[in-house]
């Protein structure tokens, strides 16, 4: 997939375009879109539609149904063949449409074949965008470091259009569906956590994959924690060694550029917890993971996990948008998976807890406040960044709401012998 070279319409391209989406799109059950060509003409429901789809070149739809999938339909937009004006999250349920109908029936494919041969065709020429090529074993520390940094070493600039004032980069907790307090369900979300850990004065505290720093923050602020966060990202430690600074924090909350596995176990810590640093991890790398994370705790102490997780049945189906383009050698590992090399290492689960509703509303807020912002992003970054991160955040959302990925919390116990330090109940997780 790449950006087109100039090639002149012919006079009936736009008439085989329509026709061939009328036999694709009949058994569509919704209506709520529009298509647009490339010269106007529009296809579809001309008031309240959801969102316009819109077909800059009059070969865009042939290379769109010529092999159909995840990755080829993400670059066409992000290449700027296609356009999504509107709720881009809304065109997603079109998207996996066009991906079922090689699964149509053989009458509808020799049909609809005779209809593609029609469409007009372009040459293209490949895109110079980078998409990081890694060299070395998969998780590798070396290999770990750059797929990271891909993600995240974009200007901090760019992130702090978009997400909250506190620079959290994972699922809020919202009171209800229709709160649009990101700061306050950001806030919310954090001292869940802090309750979930039930942290004390005085506790160490282990932050794995510590981001912007914002948990060790609150941590440390509120519960008068001794905190330890890591992170392979230069820019993110840099950012949150000088929040931590202005925040009076410096004697208590420190931040160092660590791989998880290099550090050291001579001290051990009575919480650890891990947001969104999970997925980086890699499922061959879990048994690494899990026995690291129960070293370094102390006997009784808690590791709360905190990972976006696939079912098994959506678990590597080849190279998607995502894996190109977004989070190089991320890896979405089952919740029953993952929990089962967290036992084989000694950990007893006491709590799991899934929040994909609140991971769902949480990109909708960020798909949204980039979009507000849009002319900045472009600025801080480029066109095609641009387009890569307002498509994954959005094509995410709706992955979360149609149940193929889902958040989880993850409460593991290190067992004490002899001793069981929780609480019978939860209720102390929903005092105010």
């Amino acid at each position: 997939m790449g950006l087109l070279t100039s090639s002149l319409p012919k006079p009936h391209d736009a008439e085989h375009s329509i026709e061939f989406l009328n036999y694709l799109l009949a058994d569509y059950p919704r209506r709520d879109f529009q298509i647009r060509l490339w010269d106007e003409t529009t296809w579809g429901n001309s008031n309240g539609h959801a969102f316009t789809l819109v077909l800059n070149h009059p070969g865009t739809l042939r290379r769109m149904y010529e092999s159909p999938s995840e990755l080829g339909l993400g670059e066409s937009y992000i290449y700027q063949d296609l356009d999504i004006e509107g709720d881009i999250e809304a065109a997603f349920d079109l998207g996996d449409y066009l991906l079922a109908q090689g699964s149509a029936t053989s009458f509808r494919r020799l049909h609809l074949s005779k209809l593609f041969r029609a469409l007009p065709e372009e040459e293209t020429t490949v895109s110079d965008h980078r998409a990081l090529a890694l060299s070395g074993s998969p998780h590798s520390r070396e290999r770990d470091k750059y797929a990271v940094r891909y993600h995240y070493d974009l200007p901090r600039e760019f992130f702090a259009l978009w997400l909250d004032s506190g620079m959290v980069y994972s699922g809020g907790y919202f009171a209800s569906p229709r709160e649009t307090d990101l700061d306050a369900a950001q806030e919310r979300k954090l001292d869940y956590i802090c309750k979930k850990l039930r942290l004390r004065r005085g506790d160490c505290l282990l932050d794995l994959g510590c981001g912007w720093g914002q948990f060790l923050i609150h941590a440390t602020a509120h519960y008068g924690v001794q905190a330890l966060g890591v992170t392979l990202s230069v820019p993110q430690a840099e950012a949150t060694r000088e929040r931590i600074h202005a925040s009076g924090l410096n004697h208590r909350c420190r931040v160092e550029v660590c791989d998880y596995r290099d550090l050291e176990v001579s001290r051990l810590f009575d919480k650890i917890v891990s947001i969104g640093m999970f997925e980086h991890v890699g499922e061959t790398m879990l048994p690494e993971y899990f026995s690291r994370a129960w070293r370094l705790l102390k006997p009784g102490g808690v590791f709360l996990n905190s990972g976006i997780s696939a079912p098994a049945a959506e678990h590597r189906q080849g190279l998607s948008f995502i894996d190109r383009y977004v989070f190089p050698d991320g890896d979405l590992v089952s919740i029953s998976n993952s929990l089962g090399v967290a036992e084989s290492a000694g950990f007893e689960v006491r709590d799991v807890e899934s929040l994909h509703s609140h991971y769902a509303l949480t990109l909708r807020r960020w798909v949204h406040r980039l979009e507000e912002k849009k002319e900045e992003a472009r600025r801080l970054t480029d066109e095609t960044t641009y387009r890569i991160w307002r498509l994954y955040m959005a094509g995410s959302a709706h992955r979360f709401s149609s149940g193929r990925l889902n958040l989880y919390h993850a409460l593991l116990l290190k067992p004490a012998p002899g001793t069981d330090r929780l609480p019978l109940t939860r209720a102390d997780w929903y005092l105010a």
